[in-house]
């Protein structure tokens, strides 16, 4: 199945270059990240493209397996589908099942993507499952800026809060700067400068933030930003802060920590948790 949908309509469509990729799985998660991807997708006026991966069963499998999860697939984008309209953003949504595992479908996704999200939950005190194996997956491997969303159940305000940006000298911290901005604008929420000091190659003192920072405050004058001490780098800062952090934007090289800063779903272990998002 490829869609292209327009409100009230469905059409056989193509695979649009630069989408915004959500990995779809019937999840609240899953639709949680569609929501968050809609302004995404609007702000750079491209289609949001919904894919939900259709894994193939075992040899000895009963006849109809497959049958039953692609039903269930196309269930589980119709809602992910009208909760993206219900924004009521003028939003393209493209619709797609695909065959295979979860993380392989969505990081193949993400070779020619703007971005690829999947949703998290945060379901317990170990790595892999307060992320989730699809999500950690996509957060390392994907070729293109991933987000891995954090769902705050009873959260009456699930994207309040600041965006927090690593600030560092690492060759690939302007692209972090950019992204990091950018998000803060979309979403009229104050950036949180981590700066993050490392003792020998790429130590950056608290003295030079302001210079690294000036270009994007240029930028984005309605940005409002505040500077914060990260010494022992983000993933600790975060463990420990009590600043409400909706959103954490850091380079590749901290992708392997992004289960850290998402967090456990208790609120009483530590802290709340929040979204990140990897930049490549």
């Amino acid at each position: 199945m490829d869609h292209t949908e327009s409100p009230g309509s469905i059409s056989q469509g193509s695979i649009s270059p630069g989408s915004i990729i959500v990995g779809i799985d019937g999840s609240e998660a899953a639709i949680n990240a569609a929501r968050w991807a809609v302004p995404e997708a609007c702000a750079l006026d491209v289609p949001l493209r919904l894919v939900y991966a259709v894994t193939p069963p075992p040899p000895d499998a009963p006849p109809g397996e497959t049958d039953l999860d692609t039903e269930y697939g196309e269930t589980a984008l119709r809602a992910a589908c009208a909760a993206a309209h219900a924004t009521g953003q003028p939003v393209k949504i493209e619709t797609d099942l695909v065959i295979g595992s979860p993380a392989r479908v969505l990081i193949d996704e993400s070779r020619s993507a703007a971005m690829v999200c999947v949703g998290s939950v945060g379901i317990g005190r170990l790595a892999r499952r307060v992320l989730g194996s699809t999500a950690e997956e996509v957060a390392r491997g994907a070729r293109c800026p991933a987000a891995v969303i954090r769902t705050n159940r009873g959260a009456a305000t699930p994207d309040a809060g600041s965006i927090a940006v690593v600030v560092d000298e690492s060759p690939d911290n302007d692209l972090v700067l950019q992204h990091g901005f950018r998000e803060a604008a979309l979403r009229a929420a104050p950036i949180l400068a981590l700066g993050v000091w490392r003792w020998g190659f790429g130590e950056i003192p608290y003295s030079q933030l302001e210079h690294r920072l000036g270009r994007w405050v240029q930028q984005h004058p309605d940005v409002h930003v505040h500077p914060a001490a990260a010494r022992d780098g983000v993933a600790e800062f975060l463990s420990e802060t009590q600043e409400p952090v909706h959103l954490a934007v850091i380079g590749a090289a901290d992708a392997s920590k992004v289960a850290r800063m998402v967090g456990p779903l208790d609120p009483h272990f530590g802290h709340a948790g929040r979204s990140v998002l990897v930049v490549r």
